[in-house]
């Protein structure tokens, strides 16, 4: 599998969340005051750079929202619904941006793996994006719950890494602290809206 650092990719959500150096961001889930209430995404520095809503913020289930630091929103993610869809194997998970006036596009779709694959850790997550330029499937691969996965582009780059640092996996068993490190060029706000529809599927802090 490439690693390649120089990774470049047209924006998918905007151009002003992606950064020309790697990037690192911690991921800390919210005090357990509501079931639900998701977790805020900082720097290196402890500055918040995103916040996300799960449906105990929200008040609806299968819908999380990705907000800048300023509380303004970024990315809509809703579980597709109907009776297509509850009879199909893979539920499918929708993510749209939302523009300066405020109305929402299509960004990416998540197929969400069968209930029975969720616990296998080998198993791959597809996600296809849409923007101007032309449509990108990328792939997370590994284990979600271990903080053990990567997402790769359509040629197999690495563009963003989940992981725990061993000083805090040695000290949190829940692994409800954990990090991202974004490639230089790649749409952190696109990785954030990811790793919220990852979190909800197997059960974690944005799900009621």
């Amino acid at each position: 599998m490439s690693t390649k650092a120089n990774v470049r990719m047209a924006p998918i959500i905007s151009k002003i969340y992606c950064s020309s150096s790697q990037t690192l961001l911690v991921v800390r889930r919210r005090p357990h005051v509501v079931n639900g209430g998701g977790f805020v995404v900082t720097d290196c520095s402890q500055k918040i750079i995103f916040r996300v809503d799960g449906c105990g913020v929200l008040g609806t289930k299968g819908e999380l929202v990705v907000r800048h630091a300023d509380g303004d929103a970024v990315v809509l993610i809703r579980r597709k619904g109907g009776v297509v869809e509850a009879l199909s194997i893979h539920k499918k998970w929708k993510g749209y941006a939302f523009d300066y006036e405020g109305s929402k596009k299509l960004v990416f779709t998540l197929k969400e793996p069968p209930s029975s694959s969720c616990l296998v850790r080998n198993s791959s997550i597809r996600i296809s994006t849409e923007t101007t330029a032309r449509s990108s499937n990328f792939e997370v691969k590994g284990y979600f719950p271990d903080r053990d996965c990567i997402i790769v582009d359509p040629s197999g780059n690495i563009v963003a890494q989940i992981g725990v640092k061993k000083e805090i996996e040695d000290l949190m068993e829940s692994k409800d602290l954990y990090h991202i490190v974004v490639k230089p060029g790649i749409d952190q706000a696109f990785v954030v809206g990811v790793i919220a529809t990852l979190d909800y599927i197997y059960g974690e802090s944005t799900r009621c």
